[in-house]
């Protein structure tokens, strides 16, 4: 089977006096190593990337797309909301690079795995809505990543999710449930057309959606898959299984 080659877009940072496009290490390394993609930092030049023409020469090159997690929330000016600052950080820049990546990864039928603020980018990108503090609705639980030195506790596997047997997510993780590392403190609101829920936890949070219709591998999920993606069973199964769509695009449209 040929490499397979998995565009990650970048945040963007502010170090030095510089503006930064970075991606987190454990995104990189899980498309490496569980996935056995070689990932791609696609900066996050924001409009210049917001034309199809740009877009493609991009997805030309890559046979996946991987949306990543980040501090930054999505701007709520995107879904008709108003932004506060309760609600940032934000990074507009990355928002008007990644939204129309999705749309045109899904147009063009490239595989594509969305990861925490990416599932939330991907339902907003497909006309869907957040809500956010989603710990502060009656009822729900607290999603937020407890406040701890140690990044392996922070990241630690403690949610449990309810995956829907038809789905794809069952197809993959064998099972209809599964113990997963979710931590945030907003949501899907308004799932947006095209999606179909594939997890949710015991509050009815939704935690995973694929694409309907998707002409090739098209799943999000709020949890963070990459962290553990060596270890954890679940998380390797994911990104092993995103990594064989990604493979299988390069073997039909590059040959070997």
């Amino acid at each position: 089977m040929p490499s397979a080659v998995v565009a990650i877009p970048a945040d963007t940072r502010e170090l030095d006096g510089y503006v930064w496009h970075a991606s987190p290490f454990q995104y990189a390394a899980a498309a490496f190593k569980a996935a056995d993609a070689i990932p791609l930092i696609v900066p996050a030049l924001g409009r210049d990337l917001s034309g199809y023409t740009e877009i493609d020469a991009i997805l030309d090159r890559v046979d996946g797309v991987m949306i990543s997690g980040a501090r930054s929330n999505v701007g709520p000016e995107l879904y008709g909301e108003q932004p506060t600052e309760q609600n940032g950080p934000y990074d507009p820049d990355r928002d008007a690079t990644s939204l129309p990546l999705i749309r045109r990864t899904i147009e063009r039928g490239i595989p594509l795995l969305a990861i925490c603020r990416g599932i939330q980018e991907l339902n907003v990108a497909l006309g869907g809505t957040l809500k956010t503090e989603i710990h502060e609705t009656q009822g729900n639980l607290d999603h937020r990543r407890p406040e701890h030195d140690d990044p392996d506790v922070r990241f630690g596997i403690r949610q449990q999710i309810a995956v829907e047997r038809d789905s794809c997510l069952f197809s993959i993780l064998e099972d209809d449930e599964a113990q997963v590392n979710s931590l945030h403190r907003q949501a899907i609101g308004r799932l947006a057309p095209g999606l179909t829920v594939e997890a949710r936890t015991a509050d009815g949070v939704i935690e995973a959606v694929s694409v309907d219709g998707a002409k090739a591998f098209a799943v999000g999920v709020q949890w963070h898959p990459e962290y553990w993606a060596q270890s954890d069973p679940a998380s390797y199964k994911l990104l092993r299984a995103f990594g064989d769509a990604a493979r299988e695009y390069a073997r039909k449209n590059r040959g070997d």
